[in-house]
């Protein structure tokens, strides 16, 4: 084996054009794969090591107190299905002032009696101070990155006592917003009581509802006020990750075959070009199973390190997108365990160079077969008699000479040729596929955006302290439009409100002025046009399993109100609900605006605006609407992983030019001793490319159309929502025009170089073998 090695390490070092092109095409598919497999594992992987570090409960259940006792809840909690329970708890529903936001709870919050934070289901993680244990004690849940100055502070409760903040705990099942101890909890009136369950079996919805059905058939009827999954909660959390996860699939596959074709390719040329270094080897005693190790160790090696450097690019690549994926309000947890899996590493590591050698096998078995004798002789020369056929039919027409020769060269090495074209046809499917892609999304991030281009909130942060406005409502609306360059003003408050019948909440907007649209897109139906409509957000309709036409109740503290579903707006939010101001006061008289939204004349600067406003009254937060973060994520790395793509497939078409010249090294002698000037030669194999590039577009636009339609809708569906059709539809004359050209310049674009080194070569250089 020494001596393999060695001829190994020689053939690696003699073949660098060879080598580089192995380890780029590898370190470009392993870099892909490991950000897609990273994605697809970092949609669940972060959520369930969370979750069972703290025993979260597959069931958060409230029951009516005045329907069931604590002594029934009990009894039915030990059901046979039921693993483990926490509780009954006593749960009551608090309004908080929104002056208290600034410790991270305000409108309707969820407050429990529990006495301490461990147990055999949800061990909170209390981060900061300590628990409850006392009258006039509350632990906040809150993540991690909040600060713990806020200890010690008072949080009036209305019609109720006023509570100290003694403690931060983090609760990734959000059972409640606050906890207070048993003692304390009768103060604030619960109307329901918590139960936190975890079943022997919870691996889906059905069996989920199946539990619970025999839990709360040992109760009285109309005992259970509502309950929530933790596989909603889980996929809620993952839906950016699994939003990502379809496209960048998409480009690790493309990768994967990409990489086995260039490889198969570029091997194969290695085995046929090398002829003559076959025979010498096996004429200096090599054996048959010698050259095989000679020429598998001859692509295992660039193949291991560029599967290696693709490892450490994939994750830095992976950084940002999971930094990005996993934010908002329960990602803190997440800190410490999201990243790429050391399983997906290995698996590249161990894969890619598997697929490489795989690859190489075919061709290599060739070499391993041939003959000393048979090694030598052959030359460089292809056969006798490729493409004669095809070649004198094209001599016969109109085309120039250089340009039918050239057409016709693919033709005498057809295995080559249509490994070439398979190349390009993927990169032509992935330029295809991004373009689409880029559009959809460059729609989706544009959505709206000339709505408004200045936000001025109802509150400020000055001094470390939260401060409102020094006008009321109708005077901050009627300054900001009277402030120049406004051209419209749409104030906007929200308040959580309930659905009658289950203990779903909603985050209801109330909209009011001259655009009450604002940036929401509408995808169904109608805008509000009188009282008692609302639009909802499609996730919002999707998990609610309710459509356009329903009626619904809305309640908040003792108010209610019935609701009709005029229309749906592309939203991922899922408990977002817009509606007019009239119907918001009904159920929140007491509620403000919490933003104003001001659109801008034509040429008015938006951070001169946002000065005049924060000028006029100090009391405000004016912000200047920015880009959307999603649509440059998607687009900015769909552009540099399709950069990528279409430089791998280059460099293939590159690899072929350059075995074409050496194949035909005598051809090309003679045709220069004929007269054949060096720009002829390089039209001929520039053309040669050229052809398969054009029947590369042929096939690869429809196939990067048909991925489209495959992937677009599955980012779509994972963060449950819809988008209007002008946002899909993106395949028109003039963009299929130009993608139609894209195969010729991938080809036309790796055939130069080596077509220029060709025409350079004097006959001496050419005829030198012979």
């Amino acid at each position: 084996m020494r001596a393999v090695w060695r001829a190994a390490r020689a053939a690696v070092r003699r073949r660098r054009l060879q080598t580089l092109v192995i380890a780029l095409v590898t370190l470009t598919s392993t870099g892909a794969i490991v950000v897609a497999l990273g994605l697809v594992d970092a949609a669940s992987a972060p959520f369930d090591k969370a979750f069972g570090e703290q025993r979260g409960p597959h069931v958060v259940a409230a029951f009516d107190r005045s329907v069931a006792s604590d002594a029934q809840l009990a009894r039915a909690a030990r059901d046979p299905g039921v693993e483990a329970v926490e509780g009954p708890f006593p749960r009551a529903t608090v309004a908080l002032p929104r002056d208290t936001a600034q410790y991270g709870v305000f409108g309707e919050v969820t407050v429990v009696g529990r006495a301490e934070p461990g147990g055999e289901v949800d061990r909170l993680d209390l981060w900061a101070g300590r628990w409850a244990t006392a009258p006039g004690e509350v632990v906040l849940n809150r993540q991690s990155d909040w600060t713990a100055d806020d200890l010690g502070k008072r949080i009036p409760v209305p019609s109720g006592p006023t509570l100290t903040i003694v403690g931060f705990a983090f609760d990734l099942s959000r059972t409640a917003d606050a906890w207070v101890a048993p003692s304390q909890i009768d103060a604030l009136h619960p109307a329901t009581t918590q139960l936190l369950l975890r079943f022997s079996d919870a691996s889906s919805d059905t069996r989920l509802r199946e539990r619970m059905g025999a839990v709360t058939a040992r109760l009285p009827q109309g005992a259970l006020a509502g309950s929530e999954s933790y596989l909603t909660l889980k996929h809620r959390i993952g839906a950016a990750a699994r939003a990502y996860a379809p496209y960048l699939s998409a480009f690790g596959i493309l990768g994967i075959v990409v990489s086995v074709l260039i490889v198969a390719n570029v091997v194969s040329g290695a085995v046929i070009s090398g002829f003559r270094h076959i025979g010498i080897l096996k004429a200096l005693g090599f054996t048959p199973g010698q050259v095989l190790a000679v020429y598998l160790a001859m692509v295992t090696a660039p193949a291991v390190l560029g599967c290696a450097a693709g490892v450490v690019a994939g994750n830095l690549l992976a950084a940002p997108f999971l930094r990005f994926t996993f934010t908002g309000p329960d990602a803190g947890v997440f800190h410490d365990s999201v990243g790429i899996a050391p399983w997906v590493n290995v698996l590249a590591l161990l894969g890619m160079p598997a697929v490489c050698v795989l690859a190489a096998l075919a061709p290599s078995l060739r070499a391993r077969r041939l003959s000393a004798a048979r090694a030598i002789s052959a030359g460089t020369a292809p056969r006798t008699g490729r493409a004669l056929g095809v070649q004198r039919r094209l001599a016969g027409s109109r085309l120039p000479r250089s340009v039918s020769l050239g057409v016709g060269l693919p033709f005498a090495r057809p295995g080559r040729s249509a490994l070439t074209v398979a190349a390009v046809v993927l990169g032509v499917t992935t330029v295809t596929f991004a373009s689409g892609l880029a559009t959809t999304m460059t729609r989706f991030g544009n959505a709206g955006r000339d709505a408004y281009q200045v936000t001025v909130y109802a509150s400020a942060v000055r001094h470390g302290k939260l401060v409102g406005p020094e006008h009321s409502d109708p005077e901050l609306h009627s300054l900001l439009a009277s402030l120049p360059g406004a051209a419209g003003i749409t104030a906007r408050g929200d308040v959580e409100v309930t659905v009658a019948g289950s203990a779903r909440k909603a985050m209801l907007e109330g909209r009011r002025g001259d655009g009450p649209e604002l940036d929401s897109v509408l995808t169904e139906g109608r805008w509000m046009r009188r009282a008692g409509e609302v639009v909802a957000g499609t996730a919002w309709l999707r998990q609610s399993g309710l459509r356009v036409g329903d009626e619904v109740r809305l309640q908040k503290g003792g108010r209610s109100q019935e609701v009709t579903v005029v229309g749906a707006f592309m939203e991922t939010n899922g408990e977002l609900l817009a509606t007019d101001w009239t119907t918001f006061a009904a159920l929140a008289p007491e509620e403000r605006p919490i933003a104003y939204h001001v659109k801008l004349r034509d040429g008015t600067d938006p951070a001169a605006y946002a000065r005049a406003a924060a000028s006029a009254d100090p009391g405000v937060g004016p912000a200047i609407k920015g880009s959307n973060a999603i649509t440059q994520t998607v687009v900015g790395s769909a552009s540099v992983l399709t950069a990528m793509l279409a430089v791998v497939a280059s460099l293939g078409v590159f690899n072929t030019v350059v075995l074409n010249t050496r194949d035909r090294r005598r051809d090309l002698g003679m045709l220069k001793s004929i007269g054949m000037t060096p720009r002829q030669v390089t039209v001929m194999m520039t053309t040669s490319m050229a052809a398969l590039g054009a029947l590369g577009s042929v096939l690869g636009v429809p196939l990067g159309i048909w991925g489209y339609g495959q992937v677009v809708p599955r980012m779509v569906d994972a963060v449950d929502t819809t988008l209007p059709p002008y946002m899909t539809d993106v395949w028109h004359p003039a963009a299929l025009t130009a993608l139609a050209v894209t195969g010729i310049a991938i080809a036309v674009l790796g055939a130069y170089l080596p077509a220029r080194r060709a025409a350079r070569l004097t006959i001496a250089q050419v005829l030198h073998n012979e």
